[in-house]
Formats: structure tokens, sequence, C-alpha cells
């Protein structure tokens, strides 16, 4: 193969999720509240996360969210919003827009880089609403101390194992757990044991059964109030099966907005192992 073809294929797979999911019809405020709705009568709380456009500007965000927040009623449950700083620019406005709409926040991981600037804005917003939260991506040397740092407040916390590679060095892959699976675990686990003891509630989300069974089973040790959170569209029946047996509530993550496509289709074509992971959690086939 030459490199210009290469390089056209290459061109092509990521030009891919944004031609397709440009042409499906992404779930928007109303359709993503059914949902939770009926995810709540299957007993499951929910997490609503807005999918923005490549080109929507913080206030677009901030309506979109109004749209959901004005909506939301008891039948949906339990539910809290998950928002991204670097689509609100690290900005106060919007992000106070949103949070003045009553319902709990947490901030979305992403790359290294914006994790500072993510992490300040969030503790601008917990001076106004303490229960605002973080995801913390087990695959980053900085996540050891912002859980020291965040364990005795109030803060909801996320422990995810991060879509993006630490940018210190010492995680190569940039693959998930292609590469450094073990590496990965071990350091989830950790976090865990770090935060486990804190009164402010722990998601564990991951849908890797046997990690999900260790680290609630840590939590629940230590009496920390805790969760399984589940992206919606993942395979889960293994992972739910490991947190009501034992008597620890489930909540799913509900994405909802015109980038939600594109972000799925992306993410698919970057785990060719998918269907396969789907298959064995059908069939509920063991490790």
């Amino acid at each position: 193969m030459t490199g210009t073809l290469r390089a056209k294929l290459r061109d092509l797979r990521y030009a891919l999720p944004g031609r397709i999911g440009g042409r499906l019809p992404a779930p928007g405020p109303v359709a993503a509240l059914r949902i939770c709705a009926r995810l709540h009568r299957q007993g499951f709380d929910t997490t609503l996360g807005y999918f923005q456009a490549d080109d929507a500007a913080p206030e677009d965000i901030v309506v979109a969210y109004r749209a959901v927040a004005t909506r939301l009623r008891a039948s949906a449950g339990d539910v809290y919003l998950s928002i991204k700083a670097p689509p609100l620019a690290f900005a106060a406005a919007p992000t106070d827009a949103i949070a003045a709409l009553g319902h709990s926040l947490l901030f979305d991981a992403h790359a290294p880089r914006d994790a500072a600037a993510t992490h300040a804005l969030a503790e601008q917003v917990r001076a106004d609403h303490p229960a605002t939260g973080l995801a913390l991506p087990a695959r980053w040397r900085r996540s050891a101390d912002d859980a020291r740092a965040l364990r005795d407040t109030a803060a909801r916390l996320r422990v995810v194992k991060g879509e993006w590679p630490d940018e210190v060095g010492n995680d190569e892959a940039g693959d998930g757990d292609a590469v450094d699976g073990k590496d990965t675990t071990s350091r989830y686990l950790a976090l865990i044991a770090q935060l486990a003891g804190r009164s402010g509630p722990v998601a564990v989300a991951t849908h890797d059964p046997a990690l999900a069974e260790a680290a609630l089973r840590l939590l629940r040790r230590a009496g920390t109030p805790c969760e399984l959170e589940q992206l919606r569209g993942l395979p889960r029946r293994r992972t739910v099966a490991v947190a009501r047996r034992l008597g620890v509530p489930v909540r799913i993550y509900v994405p909802f907005g015109p980038g939600w496509w594109p972000y799925a289709i992306n993410q698919a074509l970057a785990r060719p192992y998918l269907p396969l992971w789907a298959l064995r959690d059908a069939l509920a086939i063991r490790d």
C-alpha cells in the first residue's frame, strides 16, 4: 500500500463518523427524557450528557440543557447533568447558567491538557453547589492527587479508565485497554481504594464485570455511597448483574444531541472488538 493511499484511507476513516452521523437522527431533549423515564421504570437512575455539534457556541449548550431541565419530571427518577468544560470555553457564565437549572452537575473528563482548567471551573461552581462533581481517569497520574484533594468534599466523583492517554509519558497506548489493560486496572483499583471511606458518592464507571465487582466491594466495605454507572448503548448485562447482586444502584449515562452519533461511530471504528464484546455479554460468557 502506497503512502498516498494510506493517507487517503486514514482521512476517510476520520471523516466517516461526521459524514454518517450527520445523516442520523440524534436524540433530542424530548427523546432523551423519554429514555430516562423508561430506564427509571426498569429500576435505573440516569445521567443526561449533551453532545454538541462542532460549531456549537456555549450559549447553544445552555439552551439544550435548559430544554431537558425544564421538562424533567418525577417519572424520570434521579437524574443529574453531565457537562463538558471545553465546549463551554471553560467559562463561568454558561456553566453557572446550567448549574442554576437546579440539577446536580458533573464535569466529564477530556484530554489531560484540559484537566487543570476543568478542575478550576468545577471548584468555582462548587462554591455555590458543593455536590458538583468530576470524572477521574485512572490512566492519569494526576488523578491520585485529584482524589486526595476531593476525598473529603461533597463532590460526586465518577471513576473511569480514561479515553485519553496520560501526557506525562507513562501511558503510550492511547487506545483504551489494548496495550495497558492490566496497568490501567491496577490504577483504577488504587484510585478506588484512595476514595474508599469518603462520605461523598463515588460512581464506578466500567463495563468490565470483574473490575466493577472489585471496585464496588472496596467501596461498600468502607461504607462509601456508591453506584455503577454505564454508558447507554454499550453491553451492560454482566456488570448490572454484579451491581444487583451486591445491592448497588445502577445509573445509565444517556447521551443526546447532534454530536452523539459522530462520537459513537468514531468509538465503534476505534474498537473493532465491540461486536465480540456484545456477543459475550449477551451470552453472559465469563472472561
